[in-house]
């Protein structure tokens, strides 16, 4: 059984640039056809893909987001990355790819609790 594991500074000061981590346990990042999102949602709103980061290593980004994400990953802890800019609850999520990729936040399998993220000076 996957698990994600957020962690990471719960406050950030504007142009500070600090890191979420999503550990994950019970599998590879590597593995065949995994895909590993980033997910985050606005206080009152509903939940906006950031972007991903595929068992291969490629990466996706969110069209409206791509200026101001940057996924990455650490094979060797088995854990992947965001440097996150806004005030949200972020949130890891995990998914196999074989038959496609998630579209869909009801697509995924596998979150993280989520973590919330304040930027404030």
């Amino acid at each position: 059984q996957v698990q994600l594991q957020e962690s990471g500074p719960g406050l950030v000061k504007p142009s500070q640039t600090l890191s979420l981590t999503c550990t994950v346990s019970g599998g590879s990042i590597s593995a065949n056809y995994y895909y590993w999102s980033w997910i985050r949602q606005f206080p009152g709103k509903g939940l906006e893909w950031m972007g991903a980061i595929e068992y291969s290593g490629h990466t996706y980004y969110n069209p409206s987001l791509v200026s101001r994400t940057s996924i990455s990953r650490d094979t060797s802890k088995n854990q992947f990355t965001l440097q996150p800019e806004d005030t949200a609850v972020y949130y890891c999520a995990a998914d196999n790819s074989r038959f496609g990729r998630p579209t869909a936040s009801g697509d995924y399998e596998y979150w993280g609790q989520g973590t919330q993220v304040t930027v404030s000076s």
